[in-house]
């Protein structure tokens, strides 16, 4: 039974935009993930940039063994996100499986769904980040265990990078390390940074650890780079985002090209 309201169609059909929004970044984010949805509404999504995310299968511990198992899904996440249409970038957001898995591979993956898309991962972003700050010798600090730690400080050391002290906080749950309060992250920070390094890097996409990098900066005098910070700041260059934000840190007061 209908009410009898009569309803009238338009005349015409609306005008369409090509996108709802210009620039258009997916997250490829594990399906424990706390964190990097919240930094990067924080620091990448705008009016003009659009920020779209698909969650992956992970179960915990942080093992290399566990990591490497996310592989065979990082084509069918990426392409769930916005089926059919194009992304300008597109990151995903583990550091260790990003070691383990290797970025070409991971590249290779996305591709396969997205193939017009710039991969960013964040040990890559990382690496690019250190360099556009003149970093040679820095100091890592990790939540993870020695085990998952390991093939971290063997990637950065094949980059050319001098380690002068490498801290791990012998975590194996990544819901644990999104728990480690900012404050905590920023104390640790200044014990794992060793005077002479040019820069201190701070992995994983579960820490709050750009929350703070700025403050620890202040506090040390050196350059800070996060797993989250630098894949933000990699998304943004792509996408011509050039504005320099020092609140969050001197990544991003650094052009993508440099390094």
């Amino acid at each position: 039974m209908t009410s009898g309201i009569e309803i009238i169609p338009a005349g015409r059909r609306p005008r369409l935009d090509d996108r709802p929004l210009e620039k258009r970044i997916g997250l490829v984010i594990l399906a424990t993930d706390h964190t990097s949805e919240v930094d990067f509404r924080r620091m990448v999504a705008s009016d003009r940039i659009g920020v779209y995310v698909s969650r992956i299968h992970y179960a915990n511990p942080v093992t290399p063994e566990n990591l490497l198992k996310m592989q065979p899904s990082l084509t069918e996440g990426a392409g769930l996100i916005l089926p059919d249409e194009a992304l300008d970038a597109i990151m995903y957001s583990c550091t260790s499986a990003s070691v383990v898995i290797g970025d070409r591979n991971i590249e290779a993956a996305i591709h396969a769904a997205k193939p017009g898309a710039s991969v960013v991962t964040p040990t890559a972003a990382a690496m690019k980040g250190l360099k556009a700050l003149g970093a040679r010798r820095i100091s890592v600090l990790t939540p993870y265990t020695i085990e998952t730690s390991r093939p971290m400080a063997d990637y950065f050391a094949a980059l050319g990078f001098a380690i002068d002290r490498f801290t791990c906080l012998g975590l194996s749950d990544d819901r644990e390390m999104a728990r480690i309060a900012p404050d905590e992250i920023a104390v640790f920070a200044r014990e794992a940074l060793a005077p002479r390094s040019d820069a201190l890097f701070i992995s994983c996409t579960a820490l709050r650890a750009a929350q703070v990098a700025a403050r620890i900066e202040g506090e040390t005098g050196k350059p800070v780079v996060t797993s989250n910070l630098a894949t933000a700041w990699a998304c943004l260059r792509l996408c011509g985002e050039d504005r320099v934000r020092p609140e969050f840190g001197r990544l991003m007061t650094m052009p993508y090209g440099e390094g």
